[in-house]
């Protein structure tokens, strides 16, 4: 067994970040966690040379077992699946190992994956691990284990190509798209929507959000005004979620939403909006 709490911190990270990166939810991420330092507890890890390498397997494996058995209640989830917010800022409770792999977008796009295939991905990837060892937690061979990962990488190479605006800049626009709804502007709105932008809420068919992705600056402007006269939210703050800016929106000290945004041109071209209450409420948490 590990030494003590001292020795599983150094490593959680990774079980941790093995485990969202493949499960894009940080309620699951946290069992999975869990059960691992629980076997790691309980084993004799005398003869284990990478200690790393054994948790990071064994939370992969893990997740596998539950992203295929989330599979099913995933398929029939009201409206678009978002993946639940990581807070990675400085005051963050959940330390991950950060990288392009756990943005938001990356995780939509993953989310696409089979769960082989996204497992694959993570393993090789993210944590360098040889494709014998991948088909030692996928139940295939090394040469099977090379195929998902590569069919995965072809997958999300859009996500990685896309060439990303500063922290700077996004903090700038998610700010004036605050402004701008706020103060029912809409021509601010359209021009600060890119001409193609996509809107997607998740509200997980707990509160009302749109069942399906919006398209084009002005009926995304249109919805937004619309929403701050529905909701008259109050303050708000910009936070770092998934490594990168984000927009928490609160109405009696209560979060009510979460934009987080991809820039094209200058412009937002992707607004995503996480409004279902089971993942705001666990912000705090994490």
């Amino acid at each position: 067994m590990m030494t003590g709490p001292g020795e599983w911190d150094s490593y959680r990270g990774a079980v941790f970040g093995a485990a969202y990166r493949i499960l894009g939810s940080v309620a699951e991420a946290e069992d999975v966690t869990q059960e691992v330092w629980l076997r790691a507890a309980a084993a004799d890890l005398s003869g284990v040379q990478d200690l790393r390498a054994w948790l990071v397997t064994v939370a992969a494996r893990t997740s596998y077992n539950v992203l295929k058995s989330a599979r099913v209640r995933r398929e029939s989830y009201a409206g678009p699946w978002l993946p639940e917010p990581l807070p990675t800022g400085p005051d963050a409770a959940a330390r991950v190992l950060m990288d392009e792999s756990v943005s938001t977008a990356m995780l939509v796009v993953m989310e696409a994956l089979t769960p082989a295939e996204r497992v694959a991905l993570v393993l090789h990837d993210v944590f360098d691990f040889p494709f014998g060892q991948v088909a030692d937690v996928l139940g295939g061979t090394p040469a099977a284990s090379r195929k998902l990962a590569s069919r995965a990488r072809a997958r999300v190479a859009a996500v990685k190509e896309r060439p990303r605006a500063s922290r700077a800049e996004t903090e700038r626009l998610l700010r004036a798209f605050k402004a701008a709804a706020d103060a029912g502007n809409m021509a601010g709105l359209v021009e600060l929507l890119h001409p193609g932008a996509v809107y997607v809420a998740d509200g997980g068919g707990k509160v009302t959000a749109a069942r399906r992705p919006i398209r084009g600056a002005e009926r995304i402007a249109r919805l937004a005004v619309r929403q701050i006269e529905i909701r008259r939210p109050g303050a708000y703050q910009i936070i770092e979620c998934n490594g990168y800016p984000a927009l928490a929106t609160y109405s009696g000290g209560e979060l009510v939403w979460l934009d987080t945004v991809e820039i094209a041109d200058g412009r937002i071209a992707t607004l995503r909006r996480l409004v279902n209450p089971d993942k705001l409420a666990r912000m705090s948490h994490t």
